[in-house]
């Protein structure tokens, strides 16, 4: 009798298989986006008044190492490990880079920085360096719904970090020219390091928060240059009694790691951010500031403000201590400011008076009906009432952002613009995204490491609150109620 080839096996020879020449022009040219819009919250966050980065740049510098990668505007060189996990943090340290709406997670602020850090050590052509951080976004979608997000949610860890450290072992296998054995033995050994826990919803420093997609660029990349100096590891991390199954989820979907594989990509359903919030706000504040506009309502204006989410999310947005992840503040920051941004987060806005009293009325609704679409739609329902009686609702199913609500590719360049000029000049800036644009045709990112790493400085007084000037297109208005009725969803 044969036995069928274990799906981690098949999915190793797919890795060592993978070529840009395959991807459709469509798939690469949403690579080019992700990058740079990526790249765009990387430079924000690089600025040295965050305190993380303060301190994981005093961390790199302190370790040492060899000077094979680029620190993201530091004039620093240091180890590629380091150069990941380091430069991974910042990927999502302003939480405004992009994300997976259905698998739950930010792989691009994981597989950016692997995919730097690696091909500048390796020399790595442009072209080679697209398609590794191609391939890591590929792999981390497939192990999330392998996997099923919301499980891993339950179970208390973060997908961006687990999930993240599968595709950073493939991205950085990919560049080191792995095997397929050896592209076995990098997954097996990711998942003997994954790790990324929803802990830092406690953390008030905004600090272990981003540390998670930092330790999967971290792990995926020992992973993978372990395997590529030939030491060992469990060769089927999705197969056998201590399977990556059974460990982190509690559930078991092998088929999603290679189904429709070369047919079917997940890099274009990436949603792209406007808001330095979790993604689970974004529909209610697009919702929110639609209605705000459309009525003319100053925050003074407003006696209330509830949000209907899926039952199943409300848990990680709910009152929670963190206010990245909480709606009652994030509603009211988004209504009084017009706007969320990373400095929104780390500095209390409910210093303003308004923000505070908003914040005191503004409660969360989970909604059973809502979860029928969860997670592949973070639909949300909110219903304002004026200080004068009026209640008007609106649903909002995708963002501003997503697939099905998507921003050009200028908006998406301006946006970047609006990150980068944040922490050096719009000169450099334009300078980084030329490059990008042309990034297959580089023979290897020596000239994209210089000017990520040599920043001239923005111009003064261009912080992120003042820089936040991203043109937004109309939310859609569908379901909307100005009376004193409410509207259910469906």
């Amino acid at each position: 009798m044969i036995r069928a080839m274990p799906v981690s096996t098949q999915l190793a020879e797919r890795l060592a298989a993978f070529r840009l020449r395959e991807v459709p022009p469509e798939v690469v040219a949403h690579a080019r986006l992700i990058l740079l819009d990526t790249l765009g919250a990387m430079l924000a966050a690089s600025a040295p008044k965050y305190s993380a980065t303060r301190i994981l740049m005093d961390f790199a510098r302190r370790l040492g190492g060899r000077p094979e990668s680029t620190l993201v505007g530091q004039q620093l060189k240091t180890s590629c490990v380091t150069a990941a996990l380091v430069n991974g943090t910042l990927g999502y340290y302003c939480d405004i880079e992009p994300h997976h709406v259905g698998g739950i997670l930010h792989a691009p602020a994981v597989m950016v920085p692997t995919s730097l850090a690696v091909a500048e050590k390796e020399g790595a052509t442009g072209a080679r360096f697209l398609e590794a951080m191609l391939l890591g976004i590929e792999v981390t979608c497939r192990v999330s719904y392998a996997l099923n997000p919301v499980a891993l949610y339950n179970r208390g860890f973060h997908p961006s970090a687990i999930c993240g450290a599968f595709g950073a072992a493939a991205a950085a296998g990919h560049l080191f020219r792995l095997s397929a054995p050896k592209f076995a033995i990098a997954l097996g050994l990711a998942m003997q390091q994954a790790s990324g826990l929803l802990a830092w919803a406690s953390d008030h420093t905004e600090n272990s928060r981003p540390f998670n997609p930092g330790l999967a660029a971290r792990n995926g990349t020992t992973a993978a240059y372990l395997a590529h100096l030939g030491f060992g590891g469990p060769p089927t991390p999705f197969e056998g009694k201590y399977d990556a199954f059974t460990a982190f989820s509690g559930e078991k979907h092998p088929e999603a790691l290679l189904a429709d594989w070369g047919k079917h990509y997940y890099l274009p359903e990436f949603a792209y951010k406007l808001y330095s919030s979790c993604a689970f706000t974004h529909p209610g504040l697009d919702a929110l500031l639609g209605l705000a506009r459309d009525h003319h309502l100053k925050p003074a204006q407003v006696r209330e403000i509830v949000l209907r989410f899926p039952r199943s999310g409300t848990h990680m947005i709910d009152n929670n201590e963190l206010k990245s992840h909480c709606a009652q503040y994030i509603l009211p920051v988004g209504l009084v400011f017009g706007q969320v941004m990373i400095d929104d987060i780390l500095q209390d806005r409910r210093r303003h008076p308004e923000v505070a009293r908003l914040s005191a009325n503004t409660r969360m609704v989970g909604d059973r009906e809502l979860d029928k679409t969860y997670p592949e739609v973070y639909a949300s329902i909110v219903e304002v009432t004026t200080t004068n009686g009026r209640r008007l609702t609106r649903r909002v199913d995708h963002a501003r952002g997503t697939m099905e609500n998507p921003l050009t590719p200028e908006e998406i360049h301006q946006k970047y613009l609006t990150l980068a000029t944040t922490a050096t000049s719009a000169a450099h800036a334009g300078r980084i995204a030329d490059v990008v644009r042309r990034i297959e045709r580089l023979s290897n990112l020596d000239g994209l490491a210089i000017m990520l790493r040599n920043l001239p400085a923005a111009a003064p007084g261009r912080g992120v609150r003042k820089a936040a000037k991203v043109r937004r297109a109309k939310a859609a208005r569908p379901r909307e109620t100005a009376s004193g009725t409410r509207r259910r969803a469906s």
